[in-house]
């Protein structure tokens, strides 16, 4: 955590979630193996330290599928956080959304699915925001490389009336910028739509699963967002949102 805020803070980054994945299916290897008060204890260690520097929230990333929905109930209302991204990352038998799994299925088969859980995880009302939206997109391996977000834009719709009525965001992870996909999770086509479609509650994240990576993609992603008629962010302390101006963060952000 340390090396991630002294990251932040050279990228002009103002404040910082550790959004520690927190895993309830069976079949992820970190089934059971988050510790929250050795989080939490991690954090108040950051703070003393960062604090005149950096807003450092205590946040949760949060897998999410049907099967497991009680055992993610149970966790959430046990726990304080300023901030929870729900994310699909396995279908509901319990297969991670990766490469192996495309073997065998369409686009269809591995999409439509996936956006039904998605749905599923927004109806909950549990969530701040969804995490990469499109995510299957990162995974698909070289055969199935022929992902077109307005095939899905049927199955997206229902998506998208769930967040707006339950006043939920969703990510722009930035990832996928640097890697395969090489555009935002999701990418402009999905938040124009979105826009269309009445909404205007995102969050960014970098998905930084290393120091080097902290703040990066945010300037494009920013850019991005005020092209398809996004003009602020959410942010949240408390589990409580305020929207922040993308002028405003923009400052001092670095590339």
């Amino acid at each position: 955590m340390a090396a991630s805020c002294r990251a932040a803070v050279a990228a002009g980054v103002t404040e910082i979630a550790f959004t520690d994945h927190v895993d309830h299916e069976p079949s992820d290897p970190g089934c059971d193996y988050y510790r929250a008060e050795d989080y939490h204890r991690a954090i108040e260690a950051v703070r003393s330290e960062f604090g005149s520097d950096l807003t450092i929230l205590a946040a949760a990333e949060v897998d999410f599928n049907e099967a497991i929905a009680a055992k993610v109930e149970r966790f959430l209302s046990s726990q304080r956080y300023d901030f929870v991204i729900g994310s699909v990352h396995y279908a509901v038998g319990g297969e991670i959304i990766f490469p192996a799994y495309f073997n065998g299925r369409s686009l269809d088969d591995v999409f439509v699915p996936y956006f039904d859980q998605v749905k599923l995880a927004v109806e909950t009302g549990w969530f701040d925001s969804i995490g990469h939206l499109d995510l299957p997109k990162r995974y698909a391996p070289a055969s199935h490389r022929e992902y077109d977000p307005l095939a899905y834009r049927d199955h997206l719709e229902p998506v998208f009336a769930a967040l707006i009525e339950r006043g939920v965001a969703f990510e722009i992870n930035t990832s996928g910028l640097r890697q395969t996909p090489k555009t935002s999770m999701p990418g402009p086509a999905i938040v124009r739509w979105y826009v269309e479609a009445g909404g205007q509650l995102v969050t960014t994240g970098t998905d930084s699963h290393a120091a080097q990576t902290v703040g990066a993609g945010l300037p494009k992603t920013l850019d991005m967002l005020e092209l398809c008629g996004i003009p602020s962010v959410a942010a949240f302390r408390g589990r409580v949102r305020r929207q922040v101006s993308i002028p405003q963060l923009r400052r001092g952000i670095t590339s």
